[in-house]
């Protein structure tokens, strides 16, 4: 049977080359990288090599702006609880947006609780934030604003530049988790001129369990884990050195190789949405149609559950998902696809189509042979469509 993944922005495939880089630290370059002698030597210079390149894929200013995490998760958590702890003196305002990723919505309940108070933006029917609420959100309260840089479920980028020049103004920190953006549309920190951002490794084919976030120099943060001074003394615990060698070349591969994979992924995404819409009726787009990561397609197939559609399409080879990862199992709908004003109903057919290098026009082709008639099939046995006129 054929195979096709399709729900990279969960996870990605490690790149052999980055296996590879890797492979040294697990063997004979064992050292702790805090150790004076050659040992811990080899391994420090390793751990610098790769935030140089981790730097160079970000734009940032110098190196000590990256600190080593596990993972996106840690990193969203870090720069929000961190940022805020450390502006409390100048006031307990938050803002964020309805369509984060539970990274950010779920650490901002956590401060909430903490006494914090925390404005959600509302978006449009493409997933955007209202930058007229935005500005009307601010007080002099206000000491943060995380936005996404990219919607992990639905792809749309939000503006994010625009954003932070609003914050700035105010003299305001922002934060991006910008886990799904990096290594897949140009971005640069220096230009930007966010003060935090989050990026994840394993979205880009290198390994799991580990991160980073970009600290603007002078960005005032309190560390979240407490012991020695490893992290520039703002992330304690021994270094995760193989996880920090893969993570450095795959931002390196992908700096290297992003124009290219750009042109490749948002080709054979519109190539995939074009044969659904002219094989399968009564589906919609879910996000921006031009303001959008290349490799994400979100489709909802009206009078349809989701789980049903993937299953299915799972029996094929082929690999989707009905969202985030990070929700699967949860009956719930998507609170993105709701937040967007899609009615409840609808948000349960719909499906996440995340690309990856690894894609093929030929693969396209196979997912549009194979789910016309999957659609068809449940179709007929949905009364949602047996009744919809």
């Amino acid at each position: 049977m054929k195979q096709v993944y399709l729900d990279n922005n969960a996870t990605t495939r490690m790149r052999e080359e980055v296996l590879d880089a890797m492979l040294p630290f697990y063997g004979q370059t064992y050292g702790n990288a805090s150790s004076v002698h050659g040992f811990g030597r080899a391994a420090r210079k390793a751990i610098d090599d790769a935030r140089q390149k981790a730097a160079d894929l970000l734009g940032a200013a110098s190196i000590e702006e990256i600190i080593f995490t596990s993972g996106g998760t840690e990193a969203d958590n870090f720069a929000i609880k961190g940022a805020a702890r450390a502006l409390k003196p100048k006031g307990s305002h938050i803002i964020t947006s309805s369509v984060e990723h539970h990274a950010v919505l779920n650490s901002c309940k956590f401060l909430e609780k903490e006494g914090y108070k925390v404005t959600y933006l509302k978006v449009d029917r493409y997933g955007i934030v209202d930058l007229d609420e935005l500005k009307e959100s601010i007080t002099d309260q206000t000491i943060l604003v995380t936005i996404m840089y990219a919607n992990n479920e639905v792809g749309t980028i939000e503006p994010v530049e625009e954003i932070a020049k609003i914050a700035k103004a105010k003299g305001i920190c922002f934060h991006t988790d910008a886990v799904q953006a990096v290594g897949k549309i140009p971005l640069e920190t220096k230009s930007l001129n966010c003060d935090l951002l989050s990026m994840s490794a394993h979205k880009i084919y290198g390994p799991k369990g580990i991160g980073a976030l970009y600290i603007r120099k002078g960005a005032k943060i309190t560390p979240q884990m407490h012991g020695g001074h490893h992290e520039m003394g703002k992330r304690a615990g021994t270094e995760n050195v193989a996880g920090i060698v893969g993570l450095g070349k795959a931002a390196e591969l992908a700096k290297k190789e992003l124009n290219e994979e750009k042109r490749k992924l948002s080709d054979l995404r519109d190539y995939l949405y074009k044969g659904i819409t002219s094989r399968i009726e009564s589906v919609r787009l879910n996000g921006h149609p031009d303001k959008t990561l290349p490799n994400t397609l979100n489709v909802g197939f009206k009078y349809l559950e989701g789980e049903s559609i993937v299953l299915n399409l799972d029996m094929e080879g082929i690999a989707v998902s009905t969202g985030s990862a990070c929700t699967s199992g949860s009956l719930e709908p998507s609170h993105v696809l709701t937040a967007m004003g899609i009615d409840p109903a609808e948000t349960q057919g719909s499906i996440r189509f995340s690309l990856g290098r690894d894609n093929t026009k030929e693969d396209m082709d196979y997912v549009l042979d194979v789910l016309p008639p999957i659609i068809k099939r449940l179709r007929d046995m949905s009364p949602l469509y047996d009744n919809r006129k």
